[in-house]
């Protein structure tokens, strides 16, 4: 889809907004069919209709989309027909006037090729349900549910007494216990608990023989016993016989089941993330919440589909080495336990995965990229966006992120304000949709720079996991002090958590522009996280209005240099070794350590394995061409073979051997400290050679 191949539709909504078809179209430059109306959903829908033979069409408006689609269907249209919402995030404003730059930036983004698919994840879910809770509510909604005569097949799992009765026919089953574990998502659930009443419900048959032979009625008809009331004189027992379901002394109490749904009815929701999986819903003691989740548990039967977000590349994953452990950001910030460490790895659950995109905001190697969009998709759209605006005249550009649900909701919800007297959204203001504004991470903030953006804004409502906002506040602060320290003034990142659209717009007119690039970047954003920052940087540098090398940045940046101390260093080599990013090099002449700063993403690996503690993380941003070469951190001189001649260490590392063992007692004697100074091959002849002074710890691969 492009703009030449579409037919625009606007309509200044009964001349609410100041729309100028003229300069639209110049702005557009690519002599688009571009039609103003006023009132296109009601006298002008005739002029609707008509332009249905066109294979393309874009309607500048959300809110009558149901009328607009239904006409078309009316009409056997087989037009392709997307809509663009420019009266809340546009037009109406106080600077509605002005906003033309603005319209025409989101008509050109609108009319871009819709991204390539994303590989899916599928459920299937045959409606297996397990309703777990204290017995009234948990017993009352699985035969309100099974009364139903739909897919879903309930059963329940009692956590506690609480009235209620087990229905007169066995037409689920009932389980009572302590619920340990929870764990998978819809179609693949397994719910582990433990028997703790005395009586088992599986074995009941309801004959009542307990309920009648309790002195205390410490029984009733959900058939388990009140701990409390019970005095222990085990006439229950004694009237059950032989189908022992009462039993006080119960050895085995393990119990688990697998379900494709579940409705947990706890106080507290036995799952304590801020992103649930699929298939499990926890509406609490709200009888309205739980008939809203009862609702929507019916139409979670059958097979589903949803994007996988994510693609993972363990090779250049800094997560660990030889059991230490190095990065763990994606673990830390991922909402619902979909990524788990995985040996030197992580592995993550794509059923599991919401979307939510932080993951890749905060890896530092690029591992771990989002794909919905893929980085080149939505840079595409940055860079359509911000170049029609500034070609359309428009200055000081501020991408504003929101994502489609609530976030879109409070920028809308600011436009619809200005009806009624209020500013509505900058005319600079940009609105940028993404699925979920975790996402956005440095390299597109710093794209969104390079492209020309004066400010990157992202708005998340209070409802966000802390993790989210922490993630975002953290990426903005590496990315403001690397255009800070390149001389651009102002503030350039800002993230705002709001309640409301009063509040959102207080903000947004709050902003002061801050300095942006000259001239925008012409390349396109990549796959390869470092690769487009590498991109930005050197963009950003050469346009920047202080010239500088080396930028410091705050502690945890994934950009620095190493400092070796080169009096402990023995250049043993562990830390090339544990760099997972090849940052760390050796020399194939002479015993040397080397480092390229362009590949560091500071994750410490090498920090952690170097058994002298000799290697300090420095987080700073090094730029030019210096950052690609290899930089000498520490070389020694190179120690012969007493034997041969042949290089086999380094002097120091042979000499602070020698100082260890030369007082030991089975060092005694040159000869045995002779052979520490041989190289492997020589030592193991002049062994052979002088049989008599060969100990058990002179022979290679033995212990004493």
């Amino acid at each position: 889809m492009s703009l030449e191949s579409k037919t625009i539709k606007l309509c200044s909504c009964n001349g609410t907004m100041a729309l100028d078809a003229k300069a639209l179209s110049a702005a557009l430059k690519q002599g688009v069919p571009l039609t103003v109306h006023t009132e296109l959903c009601r006298k002008q829908a005739g002029q609707f209709q008509a332009s249905l033979n066109e294979s393309e069409l874009l309607v500048a408006c959300t809110q009558e989309a149901t009328l607009f689609s239904e006409l078309a269907q009316a009409a056997g249209s087989k037009a392709r027909i997307d809509f663009l919402n420019i009266r809340e995030t546009a037009g109406w404003s106080a600077e509605g006037a002005r906003a033309t730059p603005k319209i025409a930036a989101l008509l050109a983004m609108a009319a871009l090729p819709e991204p390539e698919p994303v590989p899916s994840v599928a459920y299937k879910s045959g409606g297996q349900l397990l309703v777990i809770g204290p017995s009234a509510p948990a017993l009352d909604w699985a035969r309100r549910l099974s009364e139903l005569g739909g897919a879903l097949e309930p059963s329940v799992l009692v956590t506690r007494q609480e009235g209620g009765e087990l229905p007169a026919e066995r037409s689920y089953p009932v389980w009572s216990g302590k619920p340990l574990r929870v764990s998978g998502h819809l179609g693949a659930f397994e719910v582990e608990w433990r028997q703790e009443n005395p009586i088992d419900l599986e074995r009941c048959t309801r004959c009542n023989a307990c309920i009648d032979a309790c002195p205390e009625n410490a029984i009733d008809f959900t058939y388990q016993i009140d701990l409390g009331k019970c005095k222990a004189h085990r006439k229950c027992v004694a009237a059950c016989g032989a189908i022992g379901a009462v039993d006080f002394s119960r050895t085995e109490r393990a119990r688990s089941e697998t379900f494709d749904l579940v409705l947990d009815l706890s106080p507290a929701p036995l799952l304590a993330m801020p992103d649930l999986p699929q298939g499990y819903l926890a509406p609490g003691a709200d009888p309205l919440a739980q008939a809203l989740a009862a609702a929507q548990l019916a139409q979670l039967v059958g097979e589903f589909e949803k994007p996988r977000f994510f693609e993972y590349r363990e090779s250049i994953c800094a997560h660990a080495r030889s059991g230490k452990t190095g990065c763990t950001r994606c673990l830390d910030v991922c909402s619902t336990g979909a990524i788990r460490a995985d040996g030197d790895h992580v592995k993550v659950d794509p059923h599991l995965c919401a979307g939510c995109g932080g993951c890749a905001t905060v890896c530092p190697s690029g591992a771990m990229t989002y794909a919905y969009p893929r980085a080149p998709d939505l840079g595409q759209r940055l860079k359509t966006l911000l170049g029609v605006f500034r070609g359309a005249g428009g200055k000081d550009a501020c991408v504003v992120f929101h994502d489609l649900e609530a976030g879109r909701d409070l920028v809308h919800g600011v436009g619809r304000r200005a009806v009624r007297g209020a500013k509505g959204l900058p005319a600079r203001a940009l609105p940028l949709a993404a699925f979920h504004v975790a996402s956005i991470g440095i390299d597109t903030m710093l794209g969104a720079l390079c492209y020309g953006a004066s400010q990157v804004v992202v708005v998340m409502d209070e409802d966000k996991p802390e993790g989210y906002a922490a993630a975002l506040a953290e990426q903005m602060r590496f990315a403001q002090a690397i255009v800070s320290g390149l001389g651009y003034q102002g503030r350039h990142f800002e993230l705002l958590r709001v309640a409301d659209a009063k509040a959102l717009e207080r903000q947004l007119w709050a902003l002061q522009p801050a300095q942006t690039v000259d001239k925008a970047a012409a390349f396109n954003l990549s796959t390869e996280k470092r690769t487009t920052l590498d991109f930005e940087f050197d963009h950003l540098a050469k346009q920047a209005p202080a010239a500088r090398e080396v930028i410091e940045l705050p502690a945890g940046a994934p950009f620095g240099a190493l400092v070796v101390n080169k009096q402990t260093c023995t250049l043993c080599k562990a830390c090339i070794g544990a760099c997972p990013e090849a940052a760390l090099l050796d020399a194939p002449d002479t015993p040397s350590l080397r480092f390229i700063e362009r590949n560091c993403v500071q994750c410490g690996l090498c920090e952690q394995t170097c058994p002298e503690d000799a290697i300090t993380l420095v987080p700073r941003l090094l730029l030019g061409a210096k950052a690609k070469e290899p930089a000498l951190l520490n070389q020694a001189e190179p120690f012969n073979c007493l034997r041969c001649g042949k290089p086999f260490g380094t002097r120091q590392m042979v000499d602070n051997m020698l100082g260890k063992l030369g007082t030991h007692s089975m060092f005694a004697g040159g000869a045995a400290l002779k052979r520490l100074q041989m190289c492997g091959d020589c030592r193991l002849v002049d062994m052979m050679q002088n049989t008599d002074e060969v100990s058990i710890l002179d022979v290679p691969g033995k212990e004493q």
